[in-house]
């Protein structure tokens, strides 16, 4: 006996997707939206896809999903010192998918995008034949001319990043071994902590106009901290970190303490979604200060020094350490 109807692509969009459209958008009754730049800015555009079983737990609250889908979108355009103007969502559905998974999906983006100020202007939705796969082309924009490049650093720059490194790889590997001895010292709110920073990025849109005025290159940290900034420098350019610099939360420090071989899970982790980013020494305090002024905590960690092999880490009384697996690889 056939089970009940589902609904209509149309009706899918009409009553989950459209309630979140923006201006330009046309109730998203339409295959193209507009939009149109304020007066003297550039358009910025950033793409991520994640797909269950690779990026996320096909479990997970399927708000948190949408949640991490924008917000790992957003982080891209923090980090170029622009801000959201609006995204593209393209939902490739599994076959298995229900109409509750799909409201509290819609609920999530949606709380998400109003609180970045960043409204649906379309997409497509597929089935996908296989696992869920969740992709947003995010659209920003800065001042002409005022994008801040990733490959721009200069040698006596300041390395700086913010929030907090390796919350996120910790809150994974918290949900894959919830007994593991070092999280025997983490109470519940700590434990919180780490699955939250693992479910739930938190783009540094505040950041934005700060990075803009003082960074001299800026990324996110999406692939893990050690790997990210030998792709920010590049050729020519290396960098000395000073490891006890690097910002622990409470419960990373914890962690590290009861097992110290974490510190490597944290320094090369994914999902960190902080901005790591270099600044001239003479500009440090002022950055600093505007970032305090904006609640976004930056913490200067190490200088771009000349050279081609990766980031050295200052690591307490011993020799300095590299990372070979220094980010997580997609392939």
């Amino acid at each position: 006996m056939a089970g009940p109807a589902r609904i209509s692509e149309d009706g899918l969009i009409a009553r989950y997707f459209a309630p979140l459209a923006g201006p330009g958008a046309d109730g998203l009754r339409d295959d193209a939206a507009t939009l149109t730049p304020a007066s003297g800015h550039d358009l910025v555009l950033t793409a991520d896809a994640v797909v269950a079983g690779i990026h996320y737990f096909p479990d997970d609250p399927p708000a948190s999903i949408a949640h991490k889908a924008l917000g790992v979108n957003l982080s891209d355009i923090a980090a170029k010192g622009a801000v959201p103007r609006g995204f593209l969502l393209t939902l490739a559905l599994p076959d298995d998918w229900t109409e509750d998974w799909l409201a509290g999906f819609a609920a999530g983006l949606g709380t998400a995008a109003a609180e970045a100020g960043c409204p649906l202007l379309g997409g497509d939705t597929v089935r996908s034949g296989g696992p869920a796969l969740i992709s947003v082309t995010l659209i920003g924009e800065v001042p002409a001319g005022g994008i801040v490049r990733r490959h721009t650093a200069r040698i006596g720059d300041r390395i700086c990043v913010s929030g907090t490194i390796g919350d996120s790889a910790l809150g994974l590997r918290l949900r894959l071994e919830p007994e593991a001895p070092w999280s025997a010292g983490l109470d519940p709110a700590l434990r919180a902590h780490l699955a939250d920073r693992y479910l739930h990025p938190r783009p540094r849109l505040a950041a934005a106009s700060a990075i803009r005025r003082h960074a001299s290159a800026a990324m996110d940290v999406s692939d893990g901290l050690a790997g990210d900034l030998a792709k920010m420098l590049g050729a020519g350019r290396s960098a000395r970190i000073d490891g006890s610099a690097v910002p622990l939360s409470e419960p990373a420090r914890r962690a590290i303490t009861a097992e110290p071989g974490l510190i490597e899970a944290v320094l090369t982790g994914g999902d960190d979604y902080e901005i790591l980013c270099t600044v001239a020494p003479e500009q440090l305090e002022a950055f600093q200060a505007e970032m305090a002024e904006a609640g976004v905590p930056f913490t200067a960690i190490g200088s771009v020094v000349p050279g081609d092999g990766p980031p050295q880490f200052a690591m307490g009384a011993g020799a300095a350490r590299v990372f070979a697996a220094g980010s997580f690889s997609h392939f």
